[in-house]
């Protein structure tokens, strides 16, 4: 099965997904960064569907999927996720999500161990309220009469400067995900990261843990990764040169680590 579908959520939010790869094979969820959109994985699919079914979905809020008004709560976004699963049939899936994905995916761990085999957090924190000022945020999203100022601010944050230095597709690409994410849809997940502190809880979880992090990551830095895999029993910890969109700045490294501690690599 391939192309983009939807499924409702319990509280009725249309969520886009797609599915790639065999479907006898494992599953591994991708959950995207914020500000993009399922589209941030496309770099991944060739080394990843060989060995997995792939389940991309767009966080609600971005994407193709509905941008309910107001604020979002982590416990939400993580049901999203558990209702896909469950709207497919699928009752166990590795997960990999990068940055606000990873929030996710540490929400899941916690909350819903049953449905994680293996999980795999890249570029993120546990919590990141007191260093960002996430209503400031907010306020300027909902205000901006458009997105480019905002876009600009992502990809300083995103890629490395001999990136932004000149024209880029790769630059340009996300760019143009930020542009097209709904206002309201960014605010909402605004507040989710401002209302959520995973820091001691994240010792709960039990699936197998891979952690990996920029070195050069100004945003979740390399020692929220650090704080992550000594907090997670028996997390394993991979630091890469690089930013923030590792899968596509460190492409080909990022998708080995992901294979061989999925135990797929060739």
């Amino acid at each position: 099965m391939s192309g983009d579908r939807h499924f409702t959520t319990g509280d009725g939010c249309r969520i886009a997904y797609r599915i790639d790869g065999p479907d006898d094979r494992p599953v591994l969820a991708l959950s995207n960064s914020i500000a993009t959109d399922l589209h941030m994985w496309n770099r991944s699919l060739p080394a990843l569907s060989r060995s997995f079914r792939l389940l991309r979905y767009d966080t609600r809020g971005h994407g193709g999927s509905d941008a309910p008004v107001g604020a979002y709560s982590m416990d939400r976004l993580g049901r999203d996720v558990v209702e896909l699963l469950d709207a497919l049939g699928i009752d166990r899936a590795h997960f990999l999500g990068l940055s606000l994905g990873g929030f996710i995916g540490q929400w899941l761990g916690i909350f819903a161990p049953e449905r994680i085999d293996r999980l795999i957090l890249s570029n993120t924190a546990s919590c990141l309220a007191s260093e960002l000022p996430f209503d400031d945020q907010i306020r300027a999203v909902l205000a901006a009469s458009d997105m480019d100022a905002i876009a600009d601010g992502f990809m300083r944050n995103w890629f490395p400067a001999t990136m932004l230095a000149a024209p880029n597709a790769i630059v340009d690409e996300f760019r143009g995900m930020v542009l097209t994410t709904p206002p309201r849809g960014l605010a909402g997940c605004y507040a989710a990261l401002r209302d959520v502190d995973l820091r001691r809880v994240i010792s709960l979880i039990t699936a197998p843990t891979l952690v990996i992090g920029g070195d050069s990551d100004t945003v979740t830095r390399a020692n929220h990764s650090e704080a992550i895999a000594a907090t997670i029993p028996d997390a394993k910890l991979v630091l890469l040169p690089g930013v923030h969109i590792l899968n596509v700045e460190q492409a080909d490294r990022f998708n080995d680590v992901v294979a061989n501690f999925l135990g797929s690599a060739p």
